[in-house]
């Protein structure tokens, strides 16, 4: 038997078509006019030149099993070799089914699957479910599918008491991911530590319009409280990685969740990350959301930024508020 787990593949399906900001304060300067809306708002705020956005007919599933099928072909795997499949997303075409057999459907695999939700953490919480699955021995190829869909999440009907907390909401991108984690002889994922602060779970909320319909309906982030819900959590996760004797410095590519650009910035800073052990995203993608971790692994598989043997942190931020740290070897 095999006892541990690494990730072998990484595939992204991006859209092709993007919406750039002067067009996305276009349309929100049409809808709430009473804004008075200066130019350049988001590009300051945020960092965001671009978005990716989706065709209109494309949901959530669809993302993420083409992703999965650019996967598979890379890896020269039918659907019969896997034997588990999540879904992991902030986005979702259902609530009932579990979103991972839609994927499956559409991808042709046959084998168990479900999905995990933990908002931009979805991905990385599903990285922790395989390698532990993995290493009991009870699965052996495990495919991690995104499919996020948050343009769709755009409020273009703002007040001036309501942009504070709406405006993050033209900053969400769309995307399809896939991870490929596989049982190994050798090491992959090397330690984890997965981390929460649940007082923080009121800065970013979208209720669900079935179950909660009294309560505010839309994507609602207040910045300022959803970066403070993280400060310990940087702390704990820095104390974690001392313990662990690793100095982020020296590893050879850091992939940190990113919401906007000052928000990457600000935390790359705090845990002493250099700017060089980065792939920047956000700024021509937007915010992908449980996306963001795989497709900047994918970025750099594809700009041969890794090599058999590197060592590499994921950091997982997610509202909650949820943090988590990854270490593994490529």
């Amino acid at each position: 038997m095999n006892p541990y787990s690494r990730i072998t593949h990484a595939a992204v399906h991006l859209p092709a078509r993007r919406q750039h900001v002067t067009e996305i304060e276009r349309l929100l300067r049409r809808h709430s006019p009473a804004l008075n809306l200066p130019a350049g708002l988001l590009q300051r705020t945020f960092g965001l030149h671009e978005r990716a956005v989706a065709d209109p007919g494309d949901l959530p599933s669809d993302l993420a099993a083409r992703a999965a099928a650019r996967l598979l072909r890379t890896a020269r795997l039918v659907p019969a070799d896997i034997d588990l499949l999540l879904f992991a997303a902030v986005s979702a075409d259902v609530r009932e089914p579990a979103n991972a057999h839609i994927v499956a459907a559409k991808t042709g695999v046959t084998c168990q699957a479900f999905d995990i939700g933990d908002a931009c953490n979805g991905v990385i919480d599903a990285l922790q479910v395989a390698d532990a699955l993995i290493r009991t021995g009870r699965h052996r190829r495990v495919l991690i599918t995104c499919g996020e869909t948050l343009t769709r999440l755009s409020r273009w009907h703002l007040t001036r008491d309501q942009l504070r907390t709406g405006l993050t909401s033209l900053t969400g991108a769309d995307l399809g991911a896939a991870l490929l984690v596989e049982a190994s002889p050798v090491p992959g994922i090397t330690g984890s530590v997965f981390l929460a602060n649940s007082a923080g779970w009121p800065a970013a909320t979208l209720y669900d319009p079935h179950h909660a319909p009294d309560h505010p309906q839309g994507l609602h982030v207040d910045s300022e409280a959803l970066l403070g819900s993280f400060v310990d959590l940087d702390v704990q996760a820095a104390q974690w990685l001392k313990e662990q004797h690793v100095d982020v410095r020296e590893l050879d590519l850091v992939c940190v969740h990113q919401p906007s650009v000052p928000f990457m910035d600000t935390f790359r800073t705090r845990m002493g990350i250099d700017t060089a052990q980065i792939v920047p995203t956000f700024p021509h993608t937007g915010n992908a959301a449980a996306a963001t971790l795989p497709l900047q692994l994918a970025h750099a598989v594809g700009h041969n930024r890794l090599a058999p043997g590197d060592q590499v942190a994921l950091f997982g931020l997610a509202s909650g508020a949820s943090g988590a740290v990854i270490l593994l070897r490529w």
